[in-house]
């Protein structure tokens, strides 16, 4: 009896894995590489993102973006973070989702439709209004000591001989989730800004507070800790 049922329970095991595995793999990933000019030479970070549409069979959801916010040691009790959050009129936490997207199209000149990105390969700028809410943390123990980092003028904020160098996309192998621990099996999404902001353990209060001492417009409303971790 059990060898008769073996069969289509292992098939239909199979499609139910298959069927998560599609739902559930990103569509494509990306690397985010911040570099900066210091009087202590260059210094640089990058954490990567994972992009997913919404493939449930409801069609509800959104596209959204695991990952982090990278950041950058510079020397000098000094650092750089870029945020998972753009401003246009007021904090806009959806644009991270086609930073890389739109960073090739603009190196390209082309529209790269967004179900090939997975292939594509090359380093490419991230220019103007693309580049991610830049923002330096006076104590990175202190969420209130936040301010924000013109990408054109660090020297403002950060002092004499800071200049921001760069920031740059580039799609990394997928993988095959669940399995994407490294190497063959695909880049792992980078995790580790709590030990560099270890008050991101308070929750969204002090996500909030932080960008509020940044001078962040339209906070109220927001899921503030997206800005800096989404799981």
């Amino acid at each position: 009896m059990i060898l008769k049922w073996f069969g289509p329970i292992a098939l239909l095991a199979a499609l139910v894995i298959g069927d998560q595995i599609r739902i559930n793999r990103p569509a494509h990933k990306y690397r985010l590489t911040v570099e900066v000019e210091t009087p202590l030479g260059r210094r640089s970070a990058s954490g990567v993102m994972a992009v997913h549409p919404d493939r449930s069979y409801t069609r509800r959801g959104q596209t959204r973006t695991l990952g982090e916010a990278v950041f950058v040691e510079l020397g000098q009790g000094k650092n750089l973070v870029a945020l998972l959050a753009h401003v246009d009129g007021k904090l806009v936490l959806d644009d991270v989702n086609y930073v890389a997207l739109r960073a090739y199209n603009a190196a390209t000149g082309k529209r790269v439709p967004f179900s090939e990105m997975s292939r594509l390969t090359g380093i490419v700028p991230v220019k103007g209004a693309l580049i991610p809410v830049l923002a330096t943390f006076g104590d990175p123990a202190n969420s209130g000591t936040a301010r924000v980092v013109p990408p054109d003028d660090a020297e403002a904020v950060l002092g004499k001989g800071y200049r921001l160098q760069g920031v740059s996309v580039e799609v990394v192998p997928n993988g095959y989730w669940p399995l994407d621990f490294g190497g063959v099996l695909g880049e792992p999404v980078t995790r580790g800004i709590q030990a560099k902001l270890p008050w991101l353990t308070g929750g969204d209060n002090t996500a909030a507070t932080a960008l509020r001492a940044a001078g962040l417009p339209g906070v109220d409303g927001t899921d503030a800790r997206e800005a800096f971790t989404r799981k």
